[in-house]
């Protein structure tokens, strides 16, 4: 079917309903905005006490089914993915979200909502392959009142051919606000900012303090020692992107922080398996406890060629109090524990990308 007959057909959708219209399965609540507030570290006291209301970015917990879901989608929204598989269109991805909040929402105030396909787009094409971004616009009341919109965007699309070349690694987002961050770590140095009114420390790098909204501040080089505070194991999907030198459990080019090529801390090579920064690219993961993860036996924790393997990726707690995202190396995937010490390491992804990583210690190493 071509574009000309296809689109008419798929743009006859617009404006009729995603879902069927839903009820929230609990009314706005104060443990639940306690549960976000903790898990985001947000501390605003406007989300405590007698006149607390709930942070703005829950809108749409409050629509979630949980477990149990919702009555579902629509025989409209049915359909007009049945045509789109039907036309060769049947991968998808999520690709954004926009949020509108027209008023707070406060404990007590029961949710109902429904949604609509806004929009779909005439055909683009893409680096994953052509498609279709089709935009669903659900609408969230509080006691019958609009309190704000959630807009869902995704990707309908024919995959392109696979290149039979090993794509190069995602490259960072490098801005004004951390560009000095990237700059240290092209020098083999990890830094972060330390608040020049407060003394407060933060990373990611931010333009300014949390703590008392100061613009002024330091740069601080991390000694390198950290834990394990946290961690994921990454199964899918599959990034060929993240398979090559070191993915097997090979000499990857993984170097101490100090810059010197050298022996691990258990006496093997350099280890670079899995060596890349977690990024926002939608990849599941599932989580690991404290004391659990995953089975099967993988080189270093790394993915073999063609990202077949599993990864590791964790919240890393540097010494001086700050954590960030990356990957463990020098161990095995499924060996990977909270409160496992680590010590920074730098690995060269290519020619132009280098990236920390952290190499698994033995307990009681330096």
């Amino acid at each position: 079917m071509t574009e000309d007959e296809l689109y008419p057909l798929l743009k006859a959708y617009e404006g009729r309903s995603a879902t069927a219209p839903g009820i929230g399965k609990d009314p706005v609540n104060e443990p639940m905005i306690r549960h976000w507030c903790e898990a985001m570290g947000d501390r605003n006291p406007a989300y405590e006490g007698p006149d607390a209301i709930a942070p703005p970015t829950m809108l749409q917990a409050w629509t979630m089914g949980g477990l149990s879901g919702h009555t579902g989608r629509t025989g409209a929204h049915d359909k007009l993915f049945a045509l789109l598989d039907g036309a060769g269109f049947a991968a998808v991805v999520a690709t954004d979200c926009e949020q509108e909040y027209l008023r707070p929402l406060r404990p007590g105030q029961r949710i109902d909502f429904d949604s609509v396909i806004e929009t779909v787009s005439p055909r683009k094409r893409t680096k994953l392959g052509a498609g279709y971004f089709i935009t669903t616009r659900m609408e969230v009341r509080a006691d019958g009142e609009l309190a704000g919109t959630h807009c869902f965007r995704i990707l309908k699309y024919a995959p392109a051919a696979r290149s039979k070349t090993r794509p190069r690694r995602p490259r960072p987002v490098v801005n004004r606000d951390n560009a000095g961050f990237w700059a240290g770590v092209a020098e083999h140095r990890l830094l972060f900012q330390r608040c020049a009114s407060c003394g407060k420390s933060r990373f990611p790098w931010l333009p300014g303090c949390g703590g008392c909204g100061s613009a002024e501040w330091d740069a601080v080089e991390a000694g390198g020692a950290g834990t394990v505070y946290s961690y994921v194991v990454i199964h899918h999907p599959r990034f060929p992107a993240f398979s090559g030198p070191g993915a097997d459990g090979s000499d990857g080019g993984s170097m101490p922080a100090t810059g010197r090529d050298g022996a691990g801390p258990d006496g093997t090579g350099p280890d670079t398996a899995g060596a890349d920064r977690a990024s926002a690219d939608g990849a599941s993961a599932d989580r690991t406890s404290a004391d659990g993860a995953g089975s099967g036996e993988a080189g270093a924790g790394g993915v073999v060629a063609g990202g077949a393997r599993p990864y590791a990726v964790a919240l890393v707690e540097l010494a001086e109090g700050v954590r960030m995202v990356s990957n463990v190396i020098g161990v095995p995937y499924d060996r990977v524990r909270i409160g496992m010490p680590v010590r920074l390491e730098f690995t060269r992804a290519d020619e132009e990308l280098v990236l920390p990583v952290f190499r698994a210690l033995r307990p009681g190493a330096g």
